[in-house]
C-alpha cells in the first residue's frame, strides 16, 4: 500500500488499486462494474467479510480499501482498525448504506480516511476514491439528523 501522506506518484502504471469489501454480493458486483469502467482505477480483489481483509490487502497490496462498515462477524469498524495495526500506511474508505449516529466518528477513530454513503452519485465514489488514494480525506460535510449531528 501506498503511504497515507503520499501520492501514487513513482508507480509504474498510476492505477488506483482498489480492494472491494461489502458482505452483499450484488454491491460488489454493481461497484466492479463501475470501477471497470473508470479511467486509472482497477479492483484488484473482493472480499466478502471483515475476516478476509488483512489476508486480502496483504495479497492484492490495494491503494484503497473500499469496506462497508456493517458486515455479518467482523465488522468494518474492526476491520480497519486491524488493517491499520497491521499496515499503517494503508488507506481506508468507509462506504455504508446509511448515517448511523456515531459512525462518522468511529471510522476516523478507526483510522479510515473517508466516509461515503452508498446511496450517493456514482462519480462521488469515483471522485473519494481518486481523493484517499492521493492521501486526503474524504468526509461528509452535513451526515444528516441519523448520523447526531457529526
Amino acid at each position: 500500500m501506498s503511504d497515507r501522506s503520499g501520492t501514487l506518484a513513482g508507480r509504474e502504471d498510476q492505477v488506483i488499486r482498489v480492494l472491494i469489501v461489502d458482505d452483499h454480493p450484488f454491491v460488489r458486483l454493481g461497484v466492479a462494474t463501475l470501477l471497470a469502467q473508470a479511467d486509472g482505477i482497477a479492483v484488484v480483489g473482493e472480499c466478502s467479510d471483515g475476516d478476509q481483509v488483512l489476508g486480502a490487502a496483504t495479497d492484492v497490496k490495494p491503494d484503497v480499501v473500499l469496506m462497508d462498515i456493517n458486515m455479518p462477524g467482523t465488522s468494518g469498524l474492526e476491520a480497519t482498525r486491524a488493517l491499520i495495526s497491521m499496515q499503517p500506511g494503508a488507506r481506508v474508505l468507509m462506504f455504508t448504506a446509511t448515517a448511523v449516529a456515531g459512525s462518522v466518528d468511529e471510522s476516523i477513530r478507526a483510522g479510515a480516511m473517508g466516509y461515503l454513503l452508498k446511496g450517493g452519485d456514482p462519480q462521488a465514489l469515483l471522485t473519494a476514491l481518486r481523493t484517499v488514494a492521493g492521501g486526503r480525506t474524504v468526509w461528509p460535510a452535513d451526515p444528516g439528523p441519523a448520523a447526531g449531528g457529526q
